[in-house]
């Protein structure tokens, strides 16, 4: 599996999407598509960015009864979507109906790849600790859902870059792991708490990193698309 960076194309409507997706013609980006994006949209702006020739994740982070899961995976594998996720806390029950889903509603040969959420990188350790009530460190948490996601069938998780080596360590090297919170130096984390550059995340280990503001809000997004791909190359070549 290549290792590569995910746009995160969080816009509000079709026309802003596509305005951002023109400049890239020819570069053909792996992007994401957000709740905001697709609940705007509907299917139309997955048929147009695969018209365009981009891989999509898309990032809906399901979580309900595993039945209801089961059939809302078989209807987004229609959609032809390479990668989408689940949040990993919704048990193994769950996961495991999330992947038949995907089977059931599988389109040509490649199965989209099925991520679980593990622990949202807006979350630290006080908030573990005050609102979800546990005692576990981050760390913790997210190896203990990345273990289940992997006994469910899943294909990876989502997780900062800075819990890639222990999830690698628990559930093996081709375990994939999916990893925003990515910003450049000179980037605010904005709502983030756990973040990296795109090179230091590659230093540790990341298959994919997301990246949304660094690129979408920059003056020459394309430049800083490339950049970032130059950046995280370097890390992970140099790990």
């Amino acid at each position: 599996m290549s290792k590569d960076v995910i746009i995160a194309c969080d816009f509000s409507s079709y026309e802003k999407t596509k305005d951002f997706i023109s400049d890239f013609r020819g570069i053909h980006p792996y992007v994401k598509v957000g709740m905001e994006l697709y609940y705007s949209t509907g299917p139309d702006i997955i048929r147009y960015l695969k018209d365009e020739g981009c891989k999509i994740f898309l990032d809906l982070k399901l979580h309900d009864i595993p039945n209801t899961v089961r059939k809302s995976m078989k209807a987004l594998a229609r959609l032809g979507v390479d990668m989408v996720n689940v949040h990993a806390s919704g048990t193994t029950d769950m996961m495991k109906a999330a992947v038949e889903g995907i089977h059931e509603g599988q389109i040509g040969e490649t199965q989209p790849l099925v991520i679980g959420v593990t622990v949202l990188t807006s979350i630290d350790q006080s908030k573990l600790k005050n609102e979800w009530m546990t005692t576990a460190s981050v760390e913790e948490m997210v190896s203990h859902l990345a273990e289940n996601a992997k006994s469910s069938g899943l294909d990876g998780v989502v997780c900062s870059p800075l819990e890639v080596s222990r999830v690698k360590q628990i559930c093996g090297p081709n375990f994939l792991t999916v990893t925003p919170g990515i910003r450049f130096g000179s980037d605010s984390k904005d709502d983030q708490k756990r973040v990296t550059t795109p090179e230091m995340a590659g230093q540790l280990g990341s298959d994919f990193i997301v990246v949304g503001r660094s690129i979408t809000g920059s003056a020459q997004p394309v430049q800083a698309y490339l950049q970032c791909k130059e950046d995280f190359e370097k890390g992970y070549q140099t790990k």
